[in-house]
């Protein structure tokens, strides 16, 4: 059963409807429907297979929600802006930069900290979404490291066979070398694909390092090639499918 497919009328599965809102992922969508939170033209909806058309209206916590066109924006950010979507300090928030883009509402996929740069997605697809920050994905992210001082190879090697950052937890890099021919071993590029918080600093910082700066060259495939920073661009259809199609991790 394709749960995916838009009927001839126009309708869609209600757990879709709300998916494509930037909600939650059809599979949280699914409990919500379960747990009667969701009415739709002011009836509770609990049955599953329920489909919903363009024109009726549909309420979940209190608030109508409406259908909205998947977006899909690739943001090179900037340092000193912060990825959230709105901020008690006022300071300045990706979605700044993107302001002009679209007229839906549109959430980073993921987190950067304030001082990292790179490849940012942006998206009102809670299904995308949720598969991209999903641990049981095979996300692959790929940064350039900029340290304090010179890394020593035998760090690389340790980095490769696993640190334990300060919470206990045991990290790896997929991939990790000195930057171009190696003549700065200062600069390290690193692949990962764990989404642990300040994963790439904290690495370091347990080997004695302190990152002076992070780029993020690469997520699940997309680059900012050609993409100034502080500019962005809409993804590909090509692009949008090979992200819905990442698969899961391979069980070990």
């Amino acid at each position: 059963m394709n749960e995916s497919k838009v009927f001839e009328d126009g309708s869609v599965r209600l757990n879709k409807f709300l998916a494509n809102a930037g909600i939650c992922s059809r599979r949280e969508a699914d409990e919500l429907i379960k747990a009667g939170v969701v009415s739709v033209n002011g009836k509770i909806v609990t049955e599953l297979g329920t489909r919903v058309k363009p024109t009726d209206k549909v309420v979940y916590g209190g608030q109508a929600i409406n259908p909205e066109k998947p977006v899909y924006i690739l943001l090179n950010k900037p340092k000193d802006y912060i990825t959230t979507v709105d901020d008690p300090f006022k300071r300045k928030t990706v979605l700044q930069l993107i302001a002009k883009a679209c007229k839906e509402r549109v959430y980073p996929v993921g987190r950067l900290d304030r001082n990292t740069t790179g490849v940012l997605l942006l998206t009102n697809d809670g299904e995308l979404t949720k598969r991209l920050t999903h641990p049981a994905f095979d996300v692959k992210k790929i940064y350039h490291v900029t340290l304090d001082q010179n890394v020593a190879k035998s760090d690389l090697e340790r980095l490769a066979e696993g640190i334990t950052l300060d919470d206990g937890t045991k990290v790896y890099a997929d991939a990790v070398s000195y930057v171009g021919d190696g003549s700065n071993k200062k600069e390290v590029g690193l692949e990962l694909h764990t989404g642990q918080n300040r994963v790439v600093r904290r690495m370091f910082e347990a080997l004695g390092y302190k990152v002076t700066k992070l780029d993020r060259v690469m997520f699940a495939g997309l680059t900012k090639k050609n993409v100034p920073r502080g500019k962005w661009r809409f993804l590909t259809e090509k692009e949008v499918h090979f992200l819905k199609m990442i698969p899961r991790k391979k069980k070990e």
